[in-house]
């Protein structure tokens, strides 16, 4: 995998666009990083990842928050990466789901995630060749090229140092979490969770077995009331089930016995019943014939009074209508009365003696006539003046309406003058709330510049104070710089003093050591004319070794005043740098000015929704004056027509309605008053035609009365009133004939029966024997058949769970076997049981990779550290009995002893950690097929290591650049800048962070 350009926009730090040309950068092979704090050198590793994957590494992916607060508000959040994957070139651009403004209206709207995967050039077979985007396509597509999934990617492409220095001192657990993510050992951990499963499951089923073959076992105890051995035993389940058998047989022969001593006596018990009851027949029938023979004189007076009372009926029925008809005659005679009374017209008198006659006998009905033709006058007079009542009614309801409108006319003027005066008034007042509404309003769009202006001037106060003191350090580490110049100069002239003094005196030296007939050092010979002597000014081995250490301590403090220097010259020109644009510009001054301005627009911009509201209330007041003033018009209209038009129908009505009258109080009065007439008129011809009509319905039945007297044979209608019965009297005697003789005829038909034959009324029939007989043999069979159906029940339930039973022991024994070995195994499998090593068969993976890890790291950290350390990798168990096969150790050449890793100091454990990241990525890239990895990022960490170990790191880092691989080197130690030419500067504002290539 290479990168060849990213393109970042509104994302992270960075507001704008900015471009990062890694072939540019790869043109060395080596490239450094670097910037303040905070200025988002990580952003820019973070932005290939996401780009690549959709997610950051670490803790700041769990935010979710990667567009740039600083961005203008229509910057689109979005990342742009070319790059090459095994042969294939492709650019893959995301952007991430956020908030942005609405196009219309205010507020914000949620920007959807979206993703597009291009190939520059041809295809891979197998793709689609327009490219993709769909999200979960391209992370499918993007992780099968890579041969990588995310974990693994940032492990071994995005070095963080920090996690593998953790790594190197955390425990088993730990390592094991990491080592899953990148060598995706899940199928392992699966089978491991198939193995656990697979036991529960078989020690489910083994309980269920045991659990039935217990609750069998319980049953058949109970059933057979017999103990059962300690272990499953056959013989004795047979032998169990053999007995209830002979049981059962047993029984069943004595309920066939008994069964037919109970027939038997049943049979006997019957027999003895039924003559008793035939002798109870015949006893019955002979006694009541005799009974039925002594009534036959009264049956004969009883059809006699049932044969008179028939023919009386009609007569009857004849006098009950005549008495009704008299009855309706007195009640006409009444009501004609009554009728007349209330009346009250001429002729009274005359219809009284009318009415009196009508009592005794007929009247005439040319009375009724004459009645009727003068309430008809009356009708007609009355529907005449009908139609005026109305029109006297809508007269009164016209003039209360006219009142009404004279009352509204006046309203509605005053109500005019109201309106036109509070018009006048609004155009002054809206004009004015205008004016502050978009006043306010110029505030608020103003607020954010100032907002923004504000902080810049603070910022740059804040800066001009910290340049003042910038300076004041600069002058000191110039200061110091020169010092420690000067004692280092001293130091080594005094050392080179040292060293001459000591060379002048060597001869002395040499000279002091000879001793007389042994060979000189130098020349060989054995005697010594004249040996040099020490001069006043001579040197020891002693004074020059301290005073090449104390030259060493100058040097370094020399060094490290250069460093203070290079900070402090670096920390003021970036100061300076952000003062240029302030020259000449009074802070203090423009900073409270600004303050001001923002105040006041914060002051007015708080009250435009308050305006704004007033203003439009103001404007809905105007409008709806102006709509009354409207409708105000419109109603005074309407009102001045309809009262001149209800003026001249209300005095044309009243002449018309005036006449009508006449006497009465009003149209009304006249026409109730005629009404009142007729109904009285047709109440009187009403009852005298009812009375006309009871006359002759009585004549009627008078008639029919003798009529019916004739036809039934009697002498008068005394005689046959007399004779008449009532009709449940009639009902009752009829009952009683028909009773007598159906009995006379049931009870000769019983005697004359052939099961009754030669059986005579006194015969006696003794049944107790027989009853004793049965209940005896009843008893036993009883008996029989309980006994029966226990020894039945008892067989049947042991017959039955027997075969269960038998069954569920055969079941139960390989299944206990099977679970035996599947427990050991399970055990073996997750580092338990006979494993003596405890690890499990995913710590075991894991550890083979592990070791693969610290041989490759090992051959990195022997460079690193000048031979000095390896790593060592244990696969033993851990204390207590804890899993092991991830123990990771250094061995240390110089003592010859294994260490742990936390032993190792920080720029150590920097080198460890360097080494296994390294390591870890020769190993997992080997996993994912070997694809080549031809640009690495390293972050951070350099700043441990002292100027030999940091010659050594580098040494390594350059062999990384072998084949075309491109390093990236993430740091801000200021002696990388000085070693490696090409950079990545990343420089950090208060608007945001931009990026400077070169």
């Amino acid at each position: 995998m290479r990168l060849h350009r990213l393109e970042v926009s509104a994302f992270g730090p960075y507001p704008g666009t900015e471009v990062v040309d890694f072939d540019a950068l790869a043109a060395d092979g080596l490239f450094l990083l670097h910037g303040d704090t905070g200025a988002g050198k990580t952003t820019l590793l973070d932005a290939v990842a996401f780009a690549l994957f959709g997610t950051v590494p670490g803790m700041r992916g769990e935010t979710k928050r990667l567009r740039c607060d600083y961005a203008d508000p229509d910057q689109v959040t979005e990342v742009a990466l070319d790059l090459t994957v095994q042969g294939h070139r492709l650019r893959v651009v995301r952007s991430p789901e956020y908030e942005r403004p609405k196009k219309r209206g205010e507020g914000t709207t949620r920007q959807q995630a979206r993703v597009s995967l291009s190939w520059v050039g041809q295809a891979p077979s197998g793709h689609a060749p327009d490219g993709i985007t769909r999200i979960d396509e391209v992370a499918d597509t993007v992780e099968r090229l890579l041969g990588m999934t995310k974990d693994q990617f940032f492990q071994v492409v995005l070095l963080p140092q920090g996690d593998f220095a953790r790594f190197l001192r955390s425990g088993t657990e730990e390592r094991e979490t990491l080592l899953e993510k990148l060598f995706g050992t899940q199928n392992f951990a699966r089978v491991e969770q198939w193995f656990r499963t697979r036991r529960t499951e078989k020690h489910r089923e083994l309980e269920a077995a045991r659990r039935e073959a217990g609750e069998l076992l319980a049953r058949f105890e109970q059933a057979s009331g017999q103990d059962a051995p300690q272990t499953p035993d056959l013989g004795w389940l047979d032998a169990v089930t053999t007995a209830a058998e002979a049981l059962h047989r047993v029984t069943e022969q004595g309920v066939r016995a008994t069964a037919a001593q109970r027939a038997r006596a049943e049979e006997a018990l019957a027999e003895g019943r039924d003559l008793v009851a035939k002798v109870e027949r015949v006893r019955r029938a002979t006694r009541e014939l005799a009974e039925l023979e002594a009534q036959a004189p009264a049956r004969a007076s009883w059809r006699t009074e049932l044969d008179d009372a028939r023919r009386a009926a009609p007569v009857v029925l004849a006098d009950d209508q005549l008495r009704r008809a008299r009855r309706a005659v007195d009640a006409a005679v009444a009501r004609a009365e009554q009728a007349v009374d209330a009346a009250g017209e001429t002729g009274v008198k005359r219809l009284r003696e009318w009415v009196a006659r009508g009592r005794r006998r007929g009247v005439d009905g040319s009375v009724v006539d004459e009645l009727r033709a003068r309430a008809g006058a009356l009708r007609e007079e009355a529907g005449a003046l009908g139609g005026l009542v109305a029109e006297a009614e809508r007269q009164a309801a016209d003039e209360q309406r006219l009142a009404r409108l004279v009352t509204r006319s006046e309203q509605l003027a005053q109500t005019s003058a109201d309106v036109e005066r509070a018009l006048a008034e609004y155009p002054p007042r809206i004009a004015a709330a205008r004016e502050a509404a978009n006043s306010a309003a110029g505030s608020r769009s103003a607020v954010d510049g100032l907002r923004a202006r504000r902080d810049e001037v603070a910022a740059a106060a804040k800066d001009t104070a910290a340049a003042q003191r910038a300076r004041q350090a600069l002058v000191s580490a110039e200061d110091d710089n020169r010092a420690a110049v000067d004692a280092h100069q001293e130091a080594r002239e005094r050392v080179q003093a040292l060293r001459q003094a000591r060379l002048d005196g060597m001869a002395a030296e040499l000279a002091a050591g000879l001793a007389a007939g042994e060979a000189c050092p130098v020349c060989g010979a054995h005697e010594h004319p004249a040996p040099a002597l020490p001069s006043g000014h001579t040197a020891t081995p002693e004074d020059e070794q301290r005073a090449e250490v104390a030259e060493q301590r100058a040097l370094h403090a020399r060094e490290r005043a250069g460093q203070a220097l290079t900070r402090a010259r670096t920390e003021l020109a970036q100061l300076e740098e952000r003062l240029a644009p302030w020259r000449g510009v009074d802070l203090s001054t423009e900073l409270a000015t600004v303050r001001a301005a923002f105040d006041g627009a914060v002051a007015a911009a708080a009250r435009v929704d308050v305006l704004d509201k007033e203003l439009a209330e103001l404007e809905q007041g105007l409008d709806a004056l102006r709509q009354r003033r409207s409708l105000v018009e419109r109603d005074s209209a309407a009102v001045d027509s309809e009262r001149r038009g209800l003026v001249e129908a209300v005095q044309e009505r009243a002449a018309v309605l005036a006449q009508a009258r006449g006497p009465f109080e009003s149209v009304a009065a006249r026409v109730a008053d005629v009404q009142g007439r007729t109904a009285r008129l047709d109440q009187v011809a009403d009852a005298c035609a009812a009375l006309v009509a009871a006359r002759e319905r009585l004549a009627e039945h008078e008639e029919a009365l003798s009529e019916a007297v004739a036809a039934a044979g009697f002498p008068s209608a005394a005689k046959a009133l007399g004779a008449a019965r009532e009709d449940n009297v009639v009902e009752k005697l009829r009952g009683k004939l028909a009773d007598a003789e159906a009995a006379v005829k049931q009870h000769k038909e019983t005697l004359s029966d052939m099961d009754l034959f030669g059986i005579e009324p006194d015969v006696e029939v003794d049944l107790l024997p027989l009853r004793d007989a049965v209940e005896r043999t009843r008893s036993a069979a009883e008996q029989a058949v309980a006994a029966a159906g226990e020894a039945r029940t008892r067989f049947v339930a042991v017959r039955d769970l027997g075969k269960r039973l038998r069954a569920a022991w055969q079941r139960l024994e390989p299944v206990e076997a099977a679970y035996a070995e599947l427990d050991a195994l399970t055990d073996v499998v997750n580092g338990r049981g006979q494993n003596s090593a405890r690890m499990s068969l995913r710590s075991y993976v894991l550890a083979a990779r592990l070791e693969e890890v610290a041989v490759s790291a090992s051959a990195r950290l022997r460079d690193m550290s000048q031979g000095r350390y390896s790593f060592v990798h244990s696969d033993a168990a851990g204390a207590r009995g804890t899993r092991g096969g991830l123990g990771l150790d250094v061995l240390d050449d110089y003592s010859g002893r294994v260490r742990p890793a936390k032993t190792l100091s920080g720029g150590e454990s920097f080198l460890a950690s360097l080494s296994l990241a390294l390591g870890l990525a020769d190993v997992v890239a080997a996993e994912s097929g070997g694809a080549l990895l031809d640009t690495l990022f390293v972050d951070e960490g350099f700043g441990t290591l002292d100027a030999n170990a940091l010659d050594d790191v580098m040494s390594i880092l350059d062999t990384l650049r072998d084949g075309g691989r491109v390093v990236g080197l993430v740091s801000h130690v200021e002696e990388l800048r000085q070693r490696i030419p090409v950079r990545l500067h990343v420089k950090k504002a208060r608007g945001g962070s931009r990026v400077v290539q070169g």
